[in-house]
């Protein structure tokens, strides 16, 4: 028989193991977002290549449209660096998904670096 004392207990749940922590989704809402937005980033890369790069350069609309299109694609991947880096160091997110946006946000800070330092 035991007596209940009607107090609650103060102990934590058990954390997750450290390879389970890395190799698993996103905890926090912040490493989602940075997902997301790399997976656009990726996405917005992939039909720049295919679909607008393939376009004959007379036509009209794609002198206003491309570089507003770029100027997104590239705040895209910057967003997701810079919001990965916020999930991991003040959220303590752990998950490899959030450690690969701050590539996306280093690529967009080395191609900007690259153009407008080394002449053409």
């Amino acid at each position: 028989m035991s007596i209940d004392s009607g107090q609650q207990s103060n102990e934590k749940p058990p954390e997750k193991p450290l390879w389970r922590r890395f190799f698993w989704w996103p905890s926090t809402r912040l490493g989602w977002w940075a997902v997301g937005l790399m997976a656009a980033f990726v996405l917005l890369i992939f039909m720049n290549n295919t679909v607008f790069m393939q376009l004959p350069e007379v036509t009209t609309w794609r002198v206003f449209f491309l570089p507003l299109y770029a100027i997104v694609m590239l705040l895209c991947g910057f967003a997701a660096g810079v919001v990965a880096l916020v999930a991991i160091i003040w959220k303590r997110e752990r998950s490899v998904l959030v450690w690969l946006p701050v590539l996306s946000g280093l690529f967009v800070v080395v191609f900007l670096l690259g153009e407008f330092l080394v002449p053409h």
